[in-house]
């Protein structure tokens, strides 16, 4: 059974940082892009970041300069390193393989004072 598993949510003040990440039990993880997205309430769910088995990586505009994702093959895990935090980016947070029908729990991420 695939599983997608995020942790490193939490509530954090405008201007911290969090680092998510996502464990997945999937075969050929290496060769699969990864991604991260985001749902607020009352907002559709949006794409934050993805990155090709290569390492390529996309980023909404939204989190440009902000944020980073990586991925460590050995260990199946995608990484979400999240800095210059913002009250916008509270939202519950999704791991996804890309082209697929795999989708983590969600990690919810509050930024407020």
């Amino acid at each position: 059974q695939v599983q997608l598993v995020e942790s490193g949510g939490g509530l954090v003040q405008p201007g911290g940082s969090l680092r998510l990440s996502c464990a997945a039990s999937l075969s050929i993880f290496s060769l699969r892009p990864m991604g991260w997205y985001r749902q607020a309430p009352g907002n559709e769910r949006e794409l934050v970041a993805t990155i090709t088995s290569g390492g390529t990586t996309n980023y909404a505009d939204s989190v440009k300069g902000r944020f980073t994702i990586s991925r460590d093959n050995a260990k199946k895990t995608v990484y979400l390193q999240m800095n210059s935090l913002k009250p916008e980016d509270t939202a519950v947070y999704y791991c996804h393989a890309v082209g697929s029908n795999y989708w983590g729990q969600g990690t919810q991420v509050t930024v407020s004072a």
